[in-house]
């Protein structure tokens, strides 16, 4: 049976940190400078709280409170000429002050505008659905609900929609192990076998990247590649490696097998 390490309560130790990379800000410009902006702002503005606006990337992005996003997206609909809801999700911000961001990216195809309408809610807060205004909310929101674990209050069927509706965890938090937790390694198993059959075939690898030599396809036998389905004796001889034809290609090294590095460190 292959090695396995337990990965038990996985989630509850949250791995993210300040290494990863954090993109700089996209310079911000005022809503004045684009004079259709500026208008549906004011219009915004005459019936709701607005935290923040300003134009980024030529859209303009618009801050407002959680309670009235379905009221600011149905003036926007019926008042401001902005018919396409293109999509609406959340942003993880739990490891820096138990947030979520929450967005909602809206498109005017008569005034060939855009604008993204965001607020943030606590972690264990509900949104309110827009499924009545915009259709397109339906699987956006249930996603949401599937990935981030942010349910919609007022949705007609708030069910998991990419996991199967038993499924533990939620694969967008950014503490949501790679490569799943102990839940994900033996769901497969339990669900075809039983929990009976874990001592006899072992947990599920879900490393997309992991590489088994001794694979059903021989593809993966690096240096004595074989025919498919052939039996494996030990004794293939050895198939030196060219990554390039004869002559190569103009202005490119030609490479080979023993000018070639693997590279075992995972966080290089």
């Amino acid at each position: 049976m292959r090695a396995y390490t337990p990965k038990d309560d996985v989630q509850a130790k949250s791995y993210y940190t300040d290494r990863y990379y954090v993109a700089p800000q996209v310079p911000k410009s005022e809503v004045e400078t684009d004079e259709v902006f500026a208008s549906d702002l004011a219009a915004i503005k005459a019936k709701f709280k607005v935290k923040e606006a300003f134009i980024q990337v030529e859209q303009m992005i618009v801050y407002i409170d959680a309670k009235d996003i379905y009221g600011v997206l149905k003036l926007m609909r019926d008042e401001l000429e902005y018919t396409q809801l293109s999509e609406l999700s959340a942003i993880d911000w739990l490891a820096k002050d138990n947030t979520f961001e929450i967005f909602y990216q809206m498109l005017s195809m008569n005034k060939r505008k855009r604008i993204r309408i965001k607020y943030f809610i606590k972690n264990g807060q509900a949104v309110d659905s827009v499924n009545e205004l915009f259709r397109s909310a339906d699987w956006s929101e249930r996603e949401m609900f599937d990935m981030f674990g942010i349910e919609a209050n007022g949705h007609p069927f708030m069910k998991r929609i990419l996991m199967p509706y038993d499924w533990q965890g939620n694969p967008l938090l950014k503490t949501y192990p790679l490569e799943g937790d102990e839940f994900a390694a033996w769901y497969e198993v339990d669900k075809i076998y039983g929990k009976e059959a874990r001592e006899e075939i072992g947990p599920e690898i879900r490393d997309t990247a992991r590489v088994d030599r001794y694979d059903s396809e021989r593809f993966a036998r690096l240096g004595h590649e074989v025919p498919k389905g052939t039996k494996i004796t030990g004794n293939e001889p050895v198939a030196e490696q060219a990554y390039q034809e004869d002559g190569g290609v103009f202005l490119i090294k030609k490479l080979d097998k023993d000018s070639s590095v693997v590279i075992d460190d995972p966080q290089r």
